[in-house]
């Protein structure tokens, strides 16, 4: 199954100087960058054909592919001068880089790109930037079965912060913290249907848009997952994953330690 990554935004809030044009994606989580995480993610099930919907700071992603170094994250043997690698990353990925525009909203880069899914009933995407541990055959198994344009990867609200429960006299009825509320996030993980395109308008967005148009004819399903999930839209958030691989607290890298070893 394609996998459609959404890799073109601007990411100001991880920027670290004002030379600063890597985009979001290629921020550093260990050796390699967010996509690459994702994408190893997806080729762990067995989806190796991606298509890259480039933008802002487009040929940092190209480089990055162009001039890969397998030996970084591979064990290899140096022989004679000459290097033997013992294992690979990507040498069964297909890779399609697309320029879909430096301003372009998510769902104008779907729009975009749509020639290159062929027709497929199905596809997957991803904002390249947010790790989990999800069952993917199991979210994708569960959208097969169902008569349904989108699923939506739905996690529980990520704020620290509490809510607070207020009367009409300024009196505090009650305390809640936010995650605890009866409330789900979009997770960013989206099995989808080409049904999609015809509730996206030209320069439209695909949650506001084309998710929304398919919940209003209860033709969008969620799956909930409570596992890990994390997103890294500020600096604080892509150093505390960075800590956490460093220290080998990595569940989202389930091709490390998934010894069911499952394909889709």
């Amino acid at each position: 199954m394609k996998v459609v990554l959404f890799c073109g935004g601007y990411g100001m809030r991880m920027r670290s100087g004002a030379a600063d044009d890597v985009p979001k994606p290629m921020a550093m989580v260990g050796p390699r960058p967010l996509i690459w995480h994702v994408m190893r993610y997806y080729a762990h099930f067995g989806h190796t054909e991606f298509i890259l919907c480039l933008g802002y700071g487009a040929h940092h992603i190209k480089d990055f592919f162009l001039n890969y170094e397998e030996t970084t994250s591979n064990d290899f043997v140096l022989r004679g001068g000459r290097t033997e690698l013992l294992s690979t990353d990507i040498s069964d990925w297909t890779i399609t880089f697309a320029q879909t525009g430096v301003e372009s909203p998510i769902g104008e880069r779907l729009r975009r790109v749509r020639h290159h899914l062929d027709g497929d009933e199905m596809f997957l995407a991803n904002y390249a930037d947010v790790l989990t541990d999800a069952p993917l055959p199991e979210m994708i198994d569960r959208f097969a079965r169902r008569d349904a344009g989108a699923s939506m990867m739905v996690v529980p609200p990520q704020s620290s912060f509490h809510c607070v429960d207020l009367g009409d006299d300024g009196l505090v009825g009650g305390i809640t913290a936010v995650s605890e509320l009866p409330l789900w996030e979009n997770g960013g993980y989206f099995v989808l249907r080409q049904e999609v395109f015809d509730h996206i308008p030209e320069n439209g967005d695909l949650v506001a848009d084309g998710c929304a148009q398919l919940a209003k004819r209860g033709r969008l399903v969620a799956h909930q997952h409570r596992g890990f999930w994390k997103p890294t839209d500020t600096v604080k958030e892509r150093a505390a994953l960075d800590a956490a691989y460093a220290r080998g607290d990595r569940p989202w890298a389930v091709w490390e330690h998934d010894n069911a070893g499952v394909r889709a």
